[in-house]
């Protein structure tokens, strides 16, 4: 029972992450650092807010942990940005899309190593198949050398943004990596929108603007962070990479909810390859053993 709500939360984070592709367009032409750094400090006091309100204690980083922190703000909410933004300058969108589908088989490689175990052969190919399946719905599309670049920096920051987080999860948890990597990301992006957008940068966002950054705060941030890093607690990264694969699931769900146009066969076909991944990826005992259940004991349990 406990996998099951662990999947599910992490499915709908990832079905979060997935709708906030339609809504990013809105912010096309707002001043990039300054939108996200609002998202995220709006997210911030948010995080904080249900955390009190949930009895879990935000413990303060220690030592080396800044580091790791610092890492998933850095990488996973900042440059990944430039790196979508930057991207789509030299390429179609889909290229950058293509790239970041990569993620499950990166994590599935790696996770496993960082939490000391060696990966599991059925992991790797149902990461495969969920990446294969994310190629086919998200599609591919021209770019250049720079493009390609970009796509690969993307894909680094959406691994990292899992993969930095785990060696801080045993001692903060779900909720104390969110809080902290998402003021972290605050502070990186209002330094970065004062020396390259003004100081006014703010006031010059539109309604519309002011409308999507709530969305992605209140939605995309503050509840699928939460969710998701509960998730990657629960189920280890590798089995909760797999998750990926949901988010251009969703992101074509919005799609024909807000354009009308129904996707193209290849797109159900590559939705349908993304359910044969999960299936073989998630079927049989959590891959975490004793161990990781003492740990997910340690990791929800509310400090007093």
């Amino acid at each position: 029972m406990a996998t099951r709500s662990s999947l599910v939360r992490g499915a709908l984070a990832m079905s979060f992450v997935g709708s906030s592709v339609g809504v990013s367009d809105a912010l096309v032409d707002a001043p990039l650092f300054a939108a996200q750094g609002l998202r995220y400090a709006a997210a911030a006091l948010l995080l904080l807010v249900v955390a009190r309100m949930v009895g879990v204690r935000v413990l303060a980083p220690a030592g080396v942990e800044w580091l790791w922190l610092v890492g998933v703000a850095a990488s996973g909410l900042v440059l990944f940005n430039v790196a979508v933004v930057r991207g789509v300058e030299h390429a179609e969108p889909a290229v950058i899309a293509v790239a970041v589908a990569g993620a499950p088989v990166a994590i599935g490689l790696l996770g496993p190593l960082l939490e000391g175990r060696a990966p599991r052969a059925q992991l790797l190919v149902a990461a495969g198949v969920v990446t294969a399946g994310s190629v086919l719905v998200e599609g591919t599309g021209a770019t250049d050398a720079a493009g390609v670049g970009w796509a690969a920096v993307a894909l680094a920051c959406e691994a990292g943004f899992t993969l930095l987080a785990l060696p801080v999860l045993v001692r903060h948890g779900a909720w104390g990596v969110s809080v902290h990597t998402v003021w972290i990301a605050t502070v990186l992006l209002a330094a970065l929108s004062l020396a390259t957008e003004g100081h006014d940068a703010v006031s010059r966002l539109e309604r519309d603007d002011v409308l999507a950054v709530g969305y992605l705060a209140v939605v995309v941030t503050t509840a699928a962070f939460a969710l998701w890093y509960s998730a990657v607690a629960h189920l280890g990264a590798g089995r909760a990479a797999l998750l990926c694969g949901i988010a251009p699931v969703a992101a074509a769900t919005v799609g024909i909810a807000t354009t009308g146009h129904w996707p193209g066969l290849l797109v159900w076909v590559g939705l349908a390859v993304i359910a044969g991944g999960l299936a073989i990826g998630l079927r049989g005992a959590d891959d975490r053993g004793r161990d990781g259940r003492r740990e997910r004991a340690v990791l929800l349990e509310p400090a007093p």
